[in-house]
């Protein structure tokens, strides 16, 4: 699985690149516009290390983010999922709140967090929040009848029971939608990083920017690319790992 993701990342970075270099060719544009291949070896030597250090700051940040974002969408979603006034009121604020955009929301987090870790960890966890909360919501609001009915009936039936069960039956549709929510903490953190933050890939890439240094943001995004794969293979791993353990403990 870990080898696949990597193959998969490095084949479409280099489809990606073989592409600009196609541009580069047919528009016969400089090397200050789009960089040969002797440039960014040059910059892959300079900055490498540099890079990887942001990079690797940059996923704690979004690791401790994802886990904050699963944990509060966890508990919303059980509250979400009633249908009674608590329920509508907690789906109701959920979507009123994710109707402001994060770059309309970020300057004010700046301004009131700093541009620290706090800031950081709040926009990664705002941003892959939200589709974990509606998943968590749709997931824990859809009855599992054949099993439930005999809970129900014999009165054995409690809110950590039905929300187990209902967990259980969704397990792969759950291990999808977290592992897939990786990839927006990823880009939280970042965001957040290119807004406002001093640290981290993103701050990095904002430089370079700045400079109009495109191989040093092509160096950046292999690294993010590579390192992202990595979490989400980890991610699905520790899933699988759940998954069946939850149903030998079942069984």
């Amino acid at each position: 699985m870990l080898h696949k993701r990597l193959y998969q990342f490095v084949l479409v970075y280099f489809i990606g690149l073989a592409f600009l270099f196609t541009v580069k060719e047919v528009f016969n544009l400089s090397d200050y516009v789009i960089p040969g291949l002797p440039d960014i070896y040059g910059t892959v030597r300079r900055v490498f290390t540099r890079y990887l250090l942001d990079v690797l700051n940059t996923l704690s940040v979004a690791i401790v983010g994802h886990i904050l974002s699963i944990a509060l969408a966890t508990v919303v979603g059980i509250i979400g999922r009633l249908s009674n006034w608590m329920g509508s009121l907690i789906r109701t604020a959920a979507f009123n709140v994710q109707a402001y955009p994060i770059v309309a929301v970020a300057p004010m987090i700046f301004i009131l967090l700093g541009d620290g870790l706090s800031s950081r960890l709040l926009i990664a966890a705002m941003i892959c929040y939200f589709p974990l909360l509606l998943s968590f919501i749709g997931i824990l609001s859809e009855p599992v009848t054949d099993i439930e009915h005999f809970y129900v009936h014999s009165g054995r039936m409690r809110w950590q029971l039905e929300v187990k069960i209902r967990a259980f039956e969704n397990m792969n549709k759950l291990i999808t939608v977290v592992a897939g929510s990786a990839t927006l903490a990823m880009v939280g953190t970042i965001v957040s990083e290119f807004i406002g933050a001093s640290a981290g890939i993103g701050y990095s890439i904002r430089i370079a920017l700045y400079q109009s240094d495109l191989s040093k943001i092509l160096v950046a995004l292999f690294l993010i690319g590579i390192f992202t794969s990595l979490y989400l293979a980890v991610l699905e791993l520790l899933g699988n790992i759940v998954s069946r353990s939850w149903g030998e403990k079942e069984a």
